[in-house]
């Protein structure tokens, strides 16, 4: 048994060095990653890793070309001319309520117009509650939202 321990913990031992050895294999091919603009301004000490995985989370926004969030479904439709029947009701809603962007997304087979671009549910069953007298069909769905638009503080 005392055996048995021992190879067991030898090999643990043995398999932290390699470990090792590839994690600093690693860290040189951080060094070759450039550092994202909003850090080349500021004086931070930090570990090279940070950089790699902000870079890769950078890099995996951008391919996704969203964020998870929910939008409110007020049309769909698969008929013959549902293209202009969509975009009829784009028009239709933006001039009833312009403060919300309108999406025409078509989703074999149908035409879609969603609304909004809303991080969580409750923003958007507020403009539910709000269209659902207007619009009898619309209901909340969960899509792939356009990214938040920051404004820059100005502390001056």
């Amino acid at each position: 048994m005392r055996r048995l321990f021992l190879s067991v913990l030898m090999l643990f031992f043995v398999q932290t060095l390699f470990a090792q050895g590839s994690e600093i294999a690693a860290e040189e091919e951080q060094a070759e990653i450039k550092t994202p603009a909003i850090l080349q301004r500021v004086n931070v000490e930090r570990d090279e890793r940070l950089d790699k995985m902000l870079n890769w989370h950078i890099e995996n926004n951008k391919n996704r070309n969203g964020i998870d969030g929910y939008r409110v479904e007020i049309f769909f439709s698969s008929d013959m001319n549902a293209k202009e029947k969509a975009f009829d009701k784009k028009v239709e809603f933006l001039s009833k309520y312009p403060d919300y962007n309108v999406h025409v997304k078509f989703v074999a087979p149908n035409f879609r117009v969603r609304v909004g671009d809303f991080r969580t549910k409750n923003e958007a069953w507020k403009l539910y509650e709000k269209i659902k007298d207007d619009y009898r069909a619309a209901f909340v769905v969960k899509d792939k939202i356009n990214f938040p638009v920051l404004n820059p503080i100005d502390y001056e």
